[in-house]
C-alpha cells in the first residue's frame, strides 16, 4: 500500500523533504563545527557520526542523560561504538540524527557544547 501511495505522491513532496533534511544537516554540521566537534556532512542519511573530544562516548552519552541539563534540557546521543563491528572503533564518536527542526537542532548543539565543557572540567 505504501508503494502505491508513493506512486500518487507529487514529486514536489520529495523535493521538499530532501530540501528540509539538507537544511537540517547543514545546520547541525555547522553548529557542531562551531563548538569544536569534527564530523563530515552526510550525502544520503538523516544522521551523522560526530567525533567528540572525549575518551569514551558511552560514558559521555550516559552523563548527558543522567547528570547534565542546560536550562532544564538535555539531548540524547547514541554512542558510536555500537555502530562498528571492530572493537574500539567509534569509542569517541556519537551518532546524531537530524530529525528535529532547525531551531531545535541549534538548541541541541548548544546543549552538547555546554555538556562537553562541563564534562571536561568534571
Amino acid at each position: 500500500y505504501a508503494a502505491m501511495a508513493a506512486l500518487d505522491t507529487p514529486s514536489s513532496y520529495f523535493t521538499d523533504v530532501v530540501r528540509e533534511y539538507r537544511q537540517r544537516r547543514d545546520v547541525l554540521v555547522a553548529g557542531l563545527h562551531e563548538i569544536g566537534v569534527d564530523c563530515i556532512s552526510p550525502q544520503g542519511a538523516f544522521y551523522l557520526m560526530a567525533s567528540l573530544p572525549v575518551d569514551d562516548s558511552d560514558a559521555f552519552c550516559q552523563y548527558l542523560l543522567e547528570s547534565f541539563s542546560l536550562d532544564g534540557e538535555t539531548v540524547m546521543l547514541a554512542p558510536g561504538s555500537g555502530f562498528y563491528a571492530t572493537p574500539g572503533l567509534g569509542r569517541n564518536e556519537a551518532r546524531i540524527a537530524y530529525v528535529l527542526d532547525s531551531a531545535r537542532l541549534k538548541r541541541s548543539v548548544n546543549i552538547i557544547g555546554g555538556a562537553l565543557k562541563a564534562y571536561a572540567s568534571a
